[in-house]
């Protein structure tokens, strides 16, 4: 039977040594379902446990959208920070979902100590709060979800340019529904729904269902409706 799992080579973006990492080969990463904040669920092994590529010479955690080389100061700020308080570990094999989440936990104290994008950040912040979800801690998935929604909305304040404007606003829309902040999700989904700018038929239906599902959830919970929703329909 073929293995699910496949080795290749990187190289530190810190230390600049070559090591092994696992992925999973594309044939495996079939979802059987895919939660509206875009969490995706397996039968079998999980491709998101080996999103995090680990140094097994200086400890260093990140993915693929990180740095590709550190510079001097940013190989200082993670000595200071982060490796002189790390053991070094190899997690080249099969993850468990105990190892996925200290490679993720590992690659944000990382990417934070140097400095990393906003964007890397709120993605990193997100899976953790996945692989809370997977584990059925929903306390932890909700605190996790929250830092994530804030480091989301700061990379639309400062890369709203360069990214899809109708992705991410939707994203913060949802997350801040997960957490049940109504007006502010309300908000976000409006601004996908009403901008006359944005094209992106599927982000606009889901931003339309996930609009309803509010409405739903606050005549089920007995709660005021946003004014947003008193003066217009989406």
């Amino acid at each position: 039977m073929l293995d699910p799992l496949f080795q290749i080579k990187v190289t530190c973006a810190c230390c600049e040594e070559t090591f092994q990492t696992s992925r999973v080969r594309p044939s495996f990463k079939k979802a059987v379902h895919r939660d509206s904040d875009f969490c995706s669920h397996y039968n079998s092994v999980n491709p998101d446990f080996y999103v995090v590529r680990v140094c097994p010479h200086c400890g260093f955690a990140s993915t693929e959208h990180f740095t590709e080389k550190l510079s001097a100061k940013q190989r200082l700020a993670y000595d200071k920070k982060v490796g002189n308080r790390i053991i070094t570990r190899a997690f080249a094999g099969e993850r468990t979902q105990s190892d996925a989440m200290e490679c993720y936990k590992l690659a944000l104290l990382c990417g934070q100590a140097i400095d990393e994008k906003d964007r890397v950040i709120a993605g990193l912040l997100h899976h953790i709060a996945w692989l809370y979800r997977y584990m059925g801690n929903k306390e932890q998935e909700k605190r996790f979800l929250a830092f994530a929604v804030e480091a989301y909305i700061r990379v639309f304040e400062t890369e709203r340019d360069s990214l899809s404007n109708a992705r991410l606003m939707y994203l913060i829309g949802e997350l801040h529904r997960r957490l049940k902040q109504y007006q502010e999700a309300v908000r976000w989904f409006g601004r996908v729904i009403q901008d006359k700018n944005i094209t992106d038929a599927s982000m606009i239906r889901a931003s339309r269902e996930m609009w309803q599902s509010i409405r739903e959830e606050i005549m089920n919970e007995g709660l005021e409706m946003p004014e947003e929703m008193k003066e217009t329909g989406a």
